[in-house]
């Protein structure tokens, strides 16, 4: 087993340290600390009746946050936006991503488009996606029926 000594560790952390300050730079290509491309997570579970996606999406207002479906392709989209309270400069660690994001997700055959609702509690957008009607399980009941001998007793003469 290999240990980092002090300077290995001290060399790291001076290119870390580069490395992020060209990434935020404003003279960087990728723009400021308020620019960068998130993938929130999201859960997805079904049951008989619809599928469901839970997407975490704190601090983003609903009106930044769109759904749509299209040719068995559901799709959100959102921003968080920087808050314009503080400047830049004021920062010393900024943690949380921000900018704009899009999700897409192939739908079944099975989900009836007409069918899609979504909304948002908590910091979670929920999306449920029912089911077409012939989608669903069905129960079959099946009659059967005793023969007659067993309904009957026999008569003896």
């Amino acid at each position: 087993m290999t240990f980092l000594a002090r300077r290995d560790f001290s060399t790291m952390q001076d290119r870390m340290n580069r490395i992020l300050r060209e990434s935020f730079s404003p003279e960087s290509p990728e723009g400021t600390l308020t620019t960068s491309n998130f993938a929130p997570p999201v859960d997805v579970y079904e049951d008989e009746h619809c599928i469901t996606l839970k997407i975490e999406v704190p601090g983003i207002d609903d009106k930044d946050i769109n759904v749509s479906i299209e040719n068995n392709t559901l799709t959100v989209h959102g921003e968080r936006r920087f808050e314009k309270d503080e400047k830049e400069e004021n920062f010393h660690r900024v943690e949380r991503m921000y900018g704009s994001f899009t999700r897409s997700f192939t739908v079944p055959n099975t989900v009836d488009p007409e069918q899609v609702s979504a909304n948002c509690e908590k910091g979670v957008l929920k999306i449920r996606l029912a089911k077409k009607a012939e989608a669903k399980p069905k129960l079959i009941k099946v009659n059967v029926e005793k023969s007659m001998e067993a309904k009957s007793p026999s008569k003896v003469a």
